[in-house]
């Protein structure tokens, strides 16, 4: 996510995981996606979802009121003092019921809430193959990605985000982390952040955990940003010192494309182009050569008709002419398209999420030259004043062959309710 996302630490303070899972079972939710190619159509998968594994409820073997560790820090010294033995201590019950979390899905519709049944939830889920012991791993390279959103009641300050992530398939899947990607272990990105765990195994010495990322979507009702961030080192690395940093091995702030930021400040938005207070399609292709990633191209469906990405006649097309004209000198340095697209052809795991950024207001996002959103409208305090239940809708997911997952015809859509 961007730089602005280690503020959500701040949300996740005190929530804790483990790697023995207990006795509660874990019941994932069924999502259908479709699979698409040009000659024989979509085909729907019976894929599901898995939260997070430090959403999931936590305790030491011997005294149920302890965790093993805090989001931003190592695994707790005393009950892990190597991986063997904190493997033993923390126990990670499963989830038997997702909407407690703000999570509900039918058929191919899922529904994300900020708020789940003990307050502030704010989920971030990824998706399983079928079988739902594995991730399913999307390689995106020369093909297409789509999906419906509602953002109707995400307004300043709120972030409905769907993204790519170069996670193991398994989710680090070991004899000492035994629930792997079905209790949602293993996660990364590029901002290289410190957790209690890495790949499910007590993380001893607190490295930074980070891989490739492919921000596809972060919005709400008001703006919205797509970022690709490279990685110097493939697959999930654990770093250290200055590695996890700014000038480490992975891109934090990404090759940004903003319509807003473009210029385009009539485009997206309540009323305006690409109308917000209704659904509508995104579509991202990512044209290759010989393999090779050359751009990203973002198109929008909405009312039947195909709608071009912002300012494209100003800006040129998502590529590394743009990202090295628009500053983005780490994406450029740790691999550029090239290197983000060799991540997608080695297979990414796809994850979304709901937030809020009580640090920054998620004014990266929305507000100065990103958005029309003033400097405080995006404090959680004021958000609640305006959407008492925060909320975003993704649905139809579909993948494959470029030009094979839309059309420009009526979409039917269910809405965030």
């Amino acid at each position: 996510m961007s730089p602005s996302y280690a503020l959500i630490a701040s949300v996740l303070l005190g929530l804790v995981v483990a790697q023995t899972p207990g006795k509660t079972p874990e019941v994932h939710p069924k999502l259908t996606t479709w699979k698409c190619t040009n000659k024989g159509g979509c085909t729907s998968q019976k894929t599901a979802l898995v939260l997070d594994s430090m959403s999931h409820p936590i305790s030491q073997k011997s005294n149920s009121s302890l965790g093993c560790g805090n989001w931003g820090s190592a695994a707790d010294k005393v009950a892990c003092p190597d991986e063997a033995t904190c493997a033993k201590n923390c126990i990670m019950d499963g989830i038997s019921n997702y909407a407690d979390y703000g999570v509900t899905t039918n058929g191919g519709n899922l529904l994300m809430k900020m708020f789940g049944k003990n307050g502030v939830a704010s989920p971030r889920i990824y998706l399983l193959a079928e079988g739902e012991k594995k991730y399913e791993l999307l390689k995106l390279t020369g093909n297409e990605l789509t999906f419906d959103v509602d953002v109707s009641k995400l307004p300043c300050g709120m972030n409905g985000a769907l993204y790519l992530s170069e996670m193991e398939e398994a989710g680090g899947q070991s004899k000492l982390n035994p629930g792997g990607a079905a209790y949602g272990t293993g996660y990364c990105d590029a901002q290289c952040f410190v957790t209690p765990w890495v790949n499910g195994l007590g993380n001893i010495k607190g490295e930074g955990v980070c891989c490739n990322e492919l921000d596809i979507w972060e919005a709400n009702k008001r703006s919205t940003q797509l970022a690709p961030h490279t990685c110097s080192k493939p697959g999930l690395y654990r770093c250290t010192g200055t590695e996890c940093g700014a000038a480490g091995v992975c891109d934090k702030n990404g090759c940004g494309n903003n319509p807003y930021g473009n210029g385009e400040k009539g485009y997206y938005g309540a009323g305006l182009k690409v109308d917000t207070s209704k659904p509508f399609t995104v579509v991202t292709q990512f044209p290759a050569k010989d393999g090779v990633l050359q751009e990203i191209v973002r198109k929008y469906v909405q009312n039947g008709k195909v709608i071009e990405n912002a300012a494209i006649n100003v800006t040129g097309p998502i590529n590394d002419a743009y990202c090295a004209k628009n500053g983005a000198k780490t994406f450029m340095d740790l691999g550029a398209m090239k290197g983000m697209g060799e991540s997608m052809s080695r297979g990414m795991v796809l994850a979304m999420s709901i937030w809020w950024d009580e640090g920054g207001f998620m004014k990266w996002l929305d507000s100065g030259n990103a958005g029309p959103c003033n400097a405080t409208e995006g404090d959680p305090k004021v958000i609640q004043t305006i959407e008492k239940d925060p909320a975003v809708v993704f649905s139809q997911i579909k993948w494959g062959e470029i030009g094979s997952t839309f059309g420009a015809k009526k979409n039917h859509w269910n809405r965030a309710e």
